[in-house]
């Protein structure tokens, strides 16, 4: 730079990317878009786009491309700000800088195609980050830090009880924190765990199962924050 009155700003463009996670069966699954334009049409990638003009608010952006790409209500979410991910080479239009969204939500519904995505669909997040789904720009990134994101939620939260129904059994509820994390938990430790939260969980009577010993039933209690957490080290099986 010569001089400052020889400077000019660099042109950077804005968008908005968008994490959404939710639990199919026992999967914990994550909506994906097919790109119906340039760069990197028919490729797989997280919904969003850029904003519609200068006066757009982020979230409401957020807002927008979830309605417009998949159909979905996203003020109908919890959406917390994920990151803002910027790398100069993450998009061949030039110099975009990302503000990414996240939300985690049970009982989220079929996803339908819009404006310029050519479909979209809940895909397991496994598929993604073992390469069986290929993403576009810096997607996989982005969907990493999420994850990571959602599952330290389960950690320091009493999000996990969400997933399951107004009362439910402890198998039921490690189950959702098995599919969130991607691991087998041992169900004597994860026992362990849920009884030392207090106020995580409340019994509220039994469930019978057939033939087999009846299952104790339990609903969410009023503790939102857990302490001690539930910590995925010390659970992890080989």
């Amino acid at each position: 730079m010569t001089g400052d009155d020889q400077w000019q700003p660099p042109k950077v463009l804005f968008t908005v990317d968008l994490v959404i996670l939710t639990l199919r069966g026992s999967s914990l699954c994550v909506l994906l878009v097919e790109r119906g334009v340039e760069p990197y049409r028919g490729a797989m990638a997280l919904p969003g786009g850029f904003l519609y003009d200068q006066e757009e608010d982020l979230k409401a952006a957020a807002y927008r491309e979830l309605a417009e790409e998949a159909g979905l209500d996203g003020e109908a979410l919890h959406l917390e700000q994920l990151g803002v991910y910027g790398d100069p080479g993450r998009d061949p239009r030039g110099r975009v800088i990302s503000v990414a969204y996240l939300a985690i939500a049970p009982r989220l519904p079929d996803p339908v195609a819009g404006t310029d995505a050519a479909g979209a669909c809940w895909t397991p997040v496994d598929h993604v980050l073992s390469s069986q789904v290929e993403l576009a720009f810096d997607h996989r990134k982005i969907l990493t830090d999420g994850v990571e994101r959602a599952r330290a939620k389960l950690e320091y939260s009493a999000l996990a009880t969400a997933f399951c129904g107004p009362t439910f059994t402890i198998s039921e509820l490690q189950q959702v924190y098995e599919a969130v994390w991607g691991v087998q938990l041992d169900p004597r430790n994860f026992y362990r765990k849920v009884q030392n939260v207090k106020g995580f969980i409340v019994p509220v009577g039994v469930k019978k199962t057939g033939a087999g010993r009846p299952a104790r039933l339990f609903r969410a209690g009023p503790r939102k924050v857990l302490y001690p957490p539930m910590t995925r080290s010390t659970d992890q099986e080989a």
